[in-house]
């Protein structure tokens, strides 16, 4: 019996930790590729859902959180060295606001949703790139105005905020950039 405690433990324990290489999503399929956290099936069943390319749902969670489900904002200091609040309520993989995250299980109805399950924070992603798609017109595998559009929010986005804010523009280039490295890998992964 200790046994099965204790390798249900160490499983469960490696489901928290983040893959060891972000940078190929064949790696990471891999890495998250079991019984209890099988990542490709979650990829695959949001794309379906909402037509975004697995290439493109990914890039986004690499650049918000590099695959970490416990990921936040780190804090402000106070005086320079006093840890303290955070600059904003992101949390887990997706780094989803309270806010938005909120909004997302009420419109999918999903409410035990929670933004360190990577399966739960791939599909509030893929659903809210099927936004950004529906009120902005954005091409659903356009991962570099997705993600403008994801950081910036749908408002924020069509009023050109993010225009004056090269750090977020260095950061949609990343999300762009690491979409077509991934469907490149994808592509010739065996998965």
């Amino acid at each position: 019996m200790r046994a099965v405690f204790l390798i249900l433990l160490l499983a469960l324990a490696g489901c928290a930790t983040a893959p060891r290489n972000i940078n190929n999503a064949c790696a990471v399929f891999q890495q998250r590729d079991g019984w209890f956290n099988n990542w490709y099936n979650a990829a695959k069943r949001t794309e379906r859902a909402y037509g975004v390319p697995v290439s493109v749902l990914m890039a986004t969670i690499r650049v918000e959180s590099g695959f970490k489900s416990n990921a936040r904002p780190p804090r402000k200091k106070l005086l320079g060295f006093i840890p303290w609040k955070r600059p904003s309520s992101a949390y887990g993989y997706s780094q989803a606001l309270d806010g938005t995250w909120q909004e997302y299980k009420r419109a999918t109805g999903r409410y035990g949703a929670r933004r360190s399950n990577f399966a739960d924070a791939i599909d509030f992603v893929g659903w809210y790139h099927r936004r950004s798609h529906e009120r902005n017109g954005i091409a659903l595998n356009d991962a570099y105005n997705l993600y403008l559009a994801y950081y910036s929010g749908h408002s924020g986005y069509a009023n050109g905020s993010w225009k004056g804010n090269p750090a977020i523009q260095r950061a949609a280039q990343k999300a762009a950039s690491m979409a077509q490295t991934y469907d490149a890998q994808i592509r010739s992964c065996r998965l």
